[in-house]
């Protein structure tokens, strides 16, 4: 019977889209990147999703986040996330957590729960957190290197962290787990150099208030987005390629 899938089962094989419809995939950040996680997560069949984000869609995503529209702008990420999911595949399990996720609120999260964890947060401490956990419960995980200030989505590869190089987010990454005894970490990150932005902001929101914040466009955080749901995508079904 054809259904939503019938393209995928296609490619993939049925046996394959019974894993994904049974899996589990928690998304941590729900924005450039994470939102197109989910966006492809929830067209290739997985059957339930957990979304984890305690921002609201602002301004500002529009020119770069999937799920920002100006209908969406001020709702919680997660609970924009959760309509698209709903309007693509209305049987897909969704648990919304909007939560920023620290070494603070980590305890809330039971990664045994989970068959596969996206880290597409921009914390270092935060994302240090999340491998942990994930490597303590031997959960897969898959983590978002710097996206931002960079122009070159052809760039991007998959790469263990210690076989990164140039991406700064990644040097300090590679610092920080192995002084943690982590030994494997899967990423997708850039060696191009990072874009010294030409530009100023008006931006009066509290986050660009607190830090600088990085520059960013439609066609780069999309990609890697793309690439990591398609290594969690793989993962799952058992796809060798």
């Amino acid at each position: 019977m054809l259904n939503e899938f019938s393209r995928t089962e296609l490619l993939l094989g049925g046996k394959a889209m019974d894993r994904l419809k049974n899996s589990r995939v928690a998304v941590f950040g729900v924005g450039g990147v994470g939102g197109y996680v989910v966006e492809a997560l929830a067209r290739s069949g997985v059957g339930a999703i957990d979304l984890i984000d305690s921002d609201r869609v602002s301004l500002t995503n529009l020119n770069r986040q999937i799920i920002a529209l100006q209908s969406t702008v001020g709702m919680l990420k997660t609970d924009a996330a959760e309509a698209r999911i709903k309007d693509i595949a209305p049987e897909c399990k969704v648990v919304k957590r909007p939560v920023f996720y620290t070494p603070e609120t980590a305890g809330e999260f039971d990664f045994t729960e989970f068959d596969y964890v996206v880290d597409a947060i921009d914390t270092v401490s935060g994302k240090i957190e999340l491998v942990m956990n994930a490597d303590r419960c031997g959960t897969p995980i898959i983590s978002s290197m710097g996206a931002g200030n960079k122009l070159d989505p052809t760039a991007f590869e998959v790469a263990d962290i210690y076989k990164t190089s140039v991406c700064p987010l990644a040097k300090v990454m590679r610092y920080e787990l192995r002084r943690r005894g982590i030994k494997h970490l899967k990423v997708v990150y850039s060696k191009e150099i990072p874009v010294t932005p030409n530009g100023t902001s008006d931006c009066e929101e509290e986050d660009c208030k607190k830090r600088m914040i990085p520059g960013s466009v439609a066609f780069v955080p999309s990609v890697v987005g793309l690439i990591i749901a398609g290594e969690v995508i793989k993962d799952i079904a058992g796809i060798k390629k």
